[in-house]
């Protein structure tokens, strides 16, 4: 059985209880964090993305300097010049062999690091046409800081950036007009790069609920999978409103819809710093619960489902086993929201639990 088939597929047939008043008149959207670009990272940054980038970076920087330098007419600095080269594609190396296995915010560190190395470079180009040369790397810097982090975190990178930059280009003698030219051309780019990032990044969302959707889902657990290789605990769940067709024949297909910007809302204002909700499609949600174990992941669930009595959900759970991969942990999902509906919904099932441990259905 699919675990991304339709929801509605997978229930029992009809006898499962009478479908309960819904308290959806009136109900209005409440304010989604998610909803403000500019706090947002950019999810088509993954942490296997952004360690193929930052190896880009210094590998072409690394490269692109020893050009610089070659081509220099004078040999003053050379061998300074020539050591930051070689380290950049050193770090290129490490970046591209154990990156993909960084948390996101590590990728701080080699953003800055990149800076440093550039205005250093710079400071010792032997000339000021070589220093602008050297000094246009810093656009490799603007775009990673873009791509990687929110908007306030890309800015911050690009005031150190120009402000290194800058400074190194003026005791360098490369005029004021220059240097501001360079300067505007860099902002331009970051701008240029926020836009087309922030559009990219809407394709992984849902336009109604403003979740992540099957796409962003999907990168968001192949990402938390590579954690988990290394034992971190990992649970993932599925979340199925109950009757949700007969709310959209009864009350129509706009009070469906509100419903389901409850269930987005309701929830991101419970789940815990990490934890990843989208929307798949239809009437079905999944949730993806890093460094919490089954048992953890369960007693979450049941909370915030007794939180919100008048949404119903039927919901199964499950934990990651190692050596599995993310298919078969949202199987095992699936099975345990099967389950749940089969033992009447408005349940919470976790896969592979005793009868005893699932037994009591959440509050409703």
């Amino acid at each position: 059985m699919p675990w991304l088939g339709d929801a509605e597929s997978r229930e029992p047939h009809p006898g499962g209880g009478a479908v309960p008043e819904i308290g959806i008149k009136g109900t209005a959207r409440t304010a989604d964090i998610s909803d403000v670009s500019r706090f947002r990272v950019p999810e088509v940054a993954t942490t296997r993305v952004m360690a193929e980038t930052i190896t880009t970076l210094f590998g072409f920087g690394g490269l692109a300097g020893l050009s610089l330098v070659l081509g220099a007419e004078s040999d003053e600095n050379r061998g300074i010049l020539l050591t930051i080269c070689i380290g950049a594609l050193l770090a290129a190396l490490v970046f591209g062999i154990w990156g993909s296995h960084w948390p996101r915010q590590a990728f701080h560190l080699p953003v800055v690091t990149a800076t440093a190395l550039i205005a250093v470079a710079v400071v010792f180009c032997p000339d000021p046409v070589t220093a602008l040369g050297a000094a246009t790397l810093i656009a490799f810097v603007v775009l990673d800081a873009h791509l990687f982090f929110a908007s306030p975190q890309a800015f911050a990178h690009l005031v150190f950036a120009l402000g290194s930059v800058d400074a190194a280009l003026l005791s360098n003698d490369v005029r004021i007009g220059t240097v501001i030219g360079l300067d505007l051309m860099l902002i331009g780019l970051g701008q240029v790069a926020h836009t087309l990032v922030m559009r990219a990044s809407d394709a992984s969302r849902d336009p109604l609920t403003r979740l992540r959707n099957r796409r962003g889902f999907d990168n968001a657990l192949a990402e938390c999978m590579e954690a988990a290789r290394t034992g971190e605990p990992l649970a993932a769940a599925l979340l199925d409103l109950d009757h949700f067709k007969a709310i959209n024949d009864t009350a129509g297909h706009e009070a469906g819809d509100r419903m389901l910007c409850r269930v987005a809302d309701a929830w991101k204002a419970e789940l815990p710093y990490g934890a990843v909700l989208a929307r798949h499609g239809g009437d079905e949600f999944s949730l993806i619960l890093p460094r919490m174990t089954g048992d953890e992941a369960l007693a979450l669930v049941r909370r915030v489902c007794a939180m919100h009595p008048d949404i119903p959900l039927s919901c199964g759970v499950a934990a990651h086993h190692p050596g599995e991969t993310a298919s078969q942990l949202m199987r095992r999902a699936d099975r345990a929201l099967y389950e749940a509906k089969a033992a009447g919904r408005g349940r919470v099932e976790l896969d592979g639990a005793t009868p005893l441990e699932t037994a009591t259905p959440h509050a409703r």
